[in-house]
């Protein structure tokens, strides 16, 4: 009697949904002519975690079991894209009570999907990620069905054609509630299944006197004060880097009438313009490619221009290329020191043009800042960071090719605003925000970080 009314619900379900039914005939008929009842996938599904909605069952049973990796995750897009309305909005608002649990927890990032994360969904608190079991575990089949209904079928031809996809999203907001809840998420294969990122956008800006910089720095990325050359924000994944392109981009907002444009994949936070015509571009929305961006950024009249993240020599070239025509260009590397950051960028060209690009990042360079977030005592992150500013020293030695020089310049330049990782870790555990053991494993330079805290 149980089996007849549920194969009555499915039947309800896709009786509006004519693009499953054939597919469920005929494997129920198949299931009838061999005696045999499709058998349930195993799972522990947790008593606070109400139970999937109907056709995502009615979904996965239509799944031919022949059909297995990329195939069966396309086929399952197809059906995705089929669905009513009604049912994507269903699979939508059940996912999103595990987005929320990030809010929740106050936690930077949720893992969940392919082989990796066991079926359960983890959480990045205070730097830590962990399994939360008590949200109940998904087989692969489920958890892919739940990322593909968060694209759009162009993100989901992205995703199949790069085997990954960036995009953003936003919580629908609850009454009472006026912040928007929007994350950075990045859909991907893990072992023939679909993986998800997603990290929570601050819904707040720092104030850019909150983070702390020298007082001559704070000036140099004002546009008021310094309207022209190119600032780089460098660090690891999840060391702040937007934050602080936020906090920039807020200060200069409320300061000065200009116009600034923000280039990014995906767009994360939503500056509301003020004193500023803030415009924001996402690339695969918006615009073609990061370079496409700065390009046609040169016929918008802009004063700023943001760059969410200088990945290939063409974005670098061009971010040089609109610097030296006279704008403002704030963009972020993946590297962790500012001699990295110049060894990297000019890594990027080939042997015989490395010469040329050191030169003319030489003229337009102004500042690195590399930041990397600290565990502290009590819990919450720390902000530790160095900073290069470019004095007539340090761009002498970057045109002749002593970047090794340059430590010992920011060691030394304090009255310049600049300052060493190793000094600003140090700066941290004299003001008994981390540990000196913290200090000494989030250094660069362990010898130097050794001396100070002798």
């Amino acid at each position: 009697m149980g089996e007849s009314k549920t194969n009555e619900a499915n039947w309800e379900v896709i009786v509006k949904n004519p693009a499953l039914a054939d597919i469920l005939t005929q494997q129920l008929k198949a299931n009838v002519s061999s005696g045999t009842q499709p058998k349930p996938k195993a799972r522990v599904r947790a008593p606070i975690v109400p139970a999937l909605p109907r056709i995502m069952n009615t979904v996965v049973e239509a799944i031919p079991d022949s059909m297995q990796g990329e195939d069966r995750v396309r086929f399952m897009a197809d059906q995705v894209n089929s669905l009513l309305e009604k049912d994507r909005m269903a699979l939508r608002e059940y996912m999103q009570l595990f987005i929320r649990r990030t809010v929740e927890l106050g936690a930077s990032d949720m893992d969940v999907g392919g082989m990796g994360c066991r079926g359960m969904f983890w959480y990045r608190v205070d730097g830590d990620k962990r399994p939360y079991e008590e949200l109940g575990e998904y087989v692969t089949d489920e958890t892919d069905m739940l990322f593909l209904n968060l694209l759009n079928e162009r993100q989901m031809k992205d995703l199949f054609q790069h085997y990954s996809v960036d995009f953003s999203y936003q919580l629908p907001m609850e009454a009472g509630d006026t912040k928007r809840r929007r994350f950075r998420a990045t859909c991907y294969f893990d072992n023939e299944h679909l993986a998800l990122n997603m990290r929570a956008i601050t819904d707040e800006v720092f104030a850019l006197s909150s983070l702390e910089f020298h007082p001559l720095i704070e000036r140099g990325f004002m546009f008021r004060h310094v309207r022209d050359g190119l600032t780089l924000v460098t660090g690891v994944t999840g060391s702040g880097k937007s934050t602080t392109l936020d906090a920039i981009v807020d200060a200069n907002n409320e300061d000065v009438p200009a116009h600034i444009v923000i280039i990014s994949k995906p767009i994360e936070f939503m500056h509301d313009s003020k004193r500023c015509i803030v415009r924001h571009r996402e690339v695969g929305k918006d615009v073609r490619s990061f370079k496409d961006g700065m390009v046609q950024c040169l016929r918008q009249d802009p004063d700023i221009i943001i760059c969410g993240e200088m990945r290939d020599r063409d974005t670098i070239s061009s971010a040089l290329e609109i610097t030296d025509s006279g704008h403002k260009v704030f963009s972020t590397l993946h590297t962790i020191s500012a001699i990295e950051t110049l060894e990297r960028i000019i890594a990027e060209y080939p042997t015989e043009e490395q010469e040329r690009v050191r030169q003319r990042l030489a003229d337009v360079l102004r500042c690195v800042v590399s930041q990397k977030l600290c565990p502290k005592i009590g819990g919450g992150r720390a902000l530790a960071k160095e900073v290069m500013w470019m004095t007539p020293s340090a761009k002498a030695a970057i045109k002749n090719n002593n970047a090794n020089e340059i430590y010992q310049m920011m060691w030394e330049g304090g009255p310049q605003g600049m300052v060493t990782l190793e000094q600003d870790l140090f700066r941290l555990v004299g003001r008994r925000l981390i540990t000196p053991d913290t200090a000494m494993d989030f250094s660069n330079n362990k010898r130097r970080m050794q001396q100070l805290l002798r």
